[in-house]
């Protein structure tokens, strides 16, 4: 933008209204100013102004005239059609964009040092251990995996490193600035903090060294009371009721409110936090915390809801209307069921606690841990064929928030994967085993310290097979049975907070990194987004073979492609089936309304038409 000197008239105008300056000469203005809405304001340093001849809405149907009143600024830029008034300290060495309301505030400043919350050193997992990810605006689940999995690879850590720094390097600006739409009320406090456009900032108590994401298709809100501290907060995403938050970083359309305290944390993907505390804390995509005596320390969480250490009883909440106490991975029962599910419906893993993760149980997915006094009984694949799980499986996906233009994390939704039926697999095999070493007459069997009952294994490994042949059958549907093109995918298969991918890409990924074939951050995430992309094809190479290895087969001929067909036919109708059984058993508790309980087998009668479609396209 053209900016010239002010005139004599506008100088004796402005002075005439109290306005005062350290050296006129200094204040320069864009063609359209007009100095008769500027009243009691005081310049200092080199000041550039806007065009102000516009009308601007403060609350609805009530609007005044841009312009700025009661205020000190000192080394700023205001862009055109502001509204700024009631400014009780000062705006210090700031750069606002066009059509702002910045009201009854106390301070706005940048000062020496500032660092905006990018390149902040933080410790997750470990919350006095070494910093392990570093937080900034590029930031995405699948990058802060990436890099908390990897922190003791030494070369890879520094390769990391020296790209982010790099990136904040090349992006950081001298001072602070404020973007276009941006509204700031009765706040006390900003320094050091970038916003962008279109946020809205309501009552804050202070914001200090932060970089605000909003933009006009997400924007964000900071409401009452917040104190923020060295953070960076993304688009989509609420700040409200008097949260604490240092040193934390919020992704897309996250929710964190009603007291909630947070430090050296990560929050991704429609993450909702509210009352309780975090620390140290990994929260994956639809991570829920919403108990007073909730605290999330050390842990990794993702498609989780943390409930309170005596209060689980909304967990065991199945039929009802959809709310964040739905039966989830990690969540234990109100019969004190814990519940055993793989690390993944698109997530990066879940903190089972010290009973729950016990790696002895990791390779019996979907299963359930119950104790009788000194007794741990191990249930597994139970949740497969739960209520729970199928609203799950449906629910997910209209929860996520984000807009498509603003949604950096990546989240893979398929409940049955190579990663979750690899996990399945390894599970049916080691019941199947256990049946062969002890035989199959005997009441119960031990696997390590749990014990499993013999009507538990044999349902286990049939709710297995059940999960293995609707996963053959659909995926079936989405490929046509042709021997694939590509080795890639064949192996093991991991998660990286939400995007599947197998062990081999995220190999490759970290020797190019140290080789240096990946030169930036952003190379580092249009990585993950071509794996992304490549996920069918990854996937078929690795259901082909297994497809192959299970049922015997040489090739995929239109016999055995049928075989496959009717299998898929049989296990759908037996799993609907087993969620029919567990629904009635709901509705005999007395806890879910008779209209409710039907409606819910209604949706699941007309869970044939998946089998009427084709069998491939």
């Amino acid at each position: 933008m053209a900016y010239r000197n002010l005139t004599d008239t506008e100088i004796s105008v402005l002075q005439a209204n109290s306005c005062w300056a350290e050296d006129w000469q200094h204040v320069c203005v864009a063609d359209g100013f007009m100095p008769n809405f500027f009243h009691r304001v005081m310049f200092y340093g080199d000041i550039r102004l806007g065009a102000f001849d516009k009308n601007v809405e403060v609350s609805k149907g009530f609007f005044k005239h841009s312009g700025i009143t009661g205020a000190t600024l000192r080394n700023t830029t205001v862009g055109d059609n502001c509204l700024i008034e009631n400014i009780s300290g000062f705006i210090n060495n700031y750069t606002i964009g066009n059509d702002c309301i910045i009201s009854n505030i106390c301070t706005m400043e940048t000062t020496e040092g500032a660092t905006y919350g990018e390149g902040n050193l933080i410790s997750v997992l470990n919350e006095v251990g070494d910093g392990n990810l570093i937080i900034h605006h590029g930031l995405t689940s699948q990058v802060a995996s990436f890099m908390v999995k990897h922190f003791h690879n030494r070369p890879l850590k520094d390769a990391i490193r020296r790209l982010i720094r790099e990136e904040i390097e090349r992006t950081s600006p001298d001072t602070a600035y404020i973007g276009n739409r941006v509204k700031i009320i009765n706040t006390k406090e900003i320094t050091n903090t970038i916003i962008y456009d279109d946020c809205e900032i309501s009552g804050a108590a202070r914001l200090s060294d932060c970089t605000i994401m909003s933009n006009p298709n997400a924007n964000v809100y900071i409401g009452t009371g917040v104190i923020c501290e060295n953070s960076i907060i993304s688009d989509g995403s609420s700040i409200i009721n008097s949260v604490k938050m240092q040193d934390c970083f919020v992704g897309e359309a996250c929710q964190i409110s009603n007291g909630f305290t947070a430090s050296n944390s990560v929050f991704f993907a429609n993450s909702y936090m509210s009352n309780g505390e975090a620390c140290a804390a990994f929260c994956g995509p639809f991570t829920a915390s919403h108990h007073k005596s909730s605290l999330l320390i050390g842990g990794e969480f993702s498609f989780y809801n943390a409930g309170s250490a005596t209060n689980f009883s909304n967990h065991a909440y199945k039929m009802g209307p959809m709310h964040y106490g739905t039966l989830e991975r990690g969540s234990k029962t109100a019969s004190g069921a814990y519940i055993l599910m793989p690390a993944h419906i698109g997530a990066f893993s879940v903190c089972f606690g010290k009973l729950m993760y016990h790696p002895d149980t990791r390779s019996l997915p979907f299963s359930y841990l119950i104790a009788y006094g000194d007794t741990m009984y191990l249930v597994p694949g139970r949740n497969l064929t739960t209520v729970g799980l199928y609203r799950d499986i449906r629910k997910w996906p209209k929860r996520d928030m984000r807009p498509e233009g603003a949604r950096k994390s990546i989240v893979n939704f398929d409940w049955l994967s190579p990663f979750t039926v690899g996990e399945i697999l390894r599970g049916k095999k080691i019941l199947e085993n256990l049946r062969e070493a002890s035989g199959e007459d005997v009441s119960t069997y031990n696997y390590h310290e749990y014990v499993i009952k013999n009507s538990s294994l044999r349902k286990g490994i049939k709710y297995y097979d059940i999960a293995l042949r609707i996963y053959m059958g659909a995926v079936l549907k989405r490929h046509a049975p042709v021997e694939p093109t590509c080795n890639e995918g064949t192996g093991t298969w991991t998660d990286l907070s939400g995007l599947l991918l197998p062990t081999s890409e995220e190999e490759r990924i970290i020797n190019d990194i140290i080789s240096g074939e990946i030169e930036t951050t952003q190379g580092l995430t249009e990585r993950f987004e071509e794996i992304d992309r490549k996920y069918s094809e990854y996937r078929w190479a690795w259901s082909y073979r297994m497809i192959m290895d299970y049922y015997g087969f040489d090739s995929l001929t239109e016999e055995n492609v049928e075989r496959v067909k009717r299998d898929y036919v049989e296990a759908r109708r037996a799993w609907i089936s087993e969620i029919k059984k567990d629904a009635a058993k709901e509705y005999r508790l007395g806890d879910v309304e008779e209209d409710v309980y039907n409606n819910f087998n209604e949706q699941l009668d007309r869970e044939v038409d998946f089998e009427n479609q084709k069998l491939y396209m």
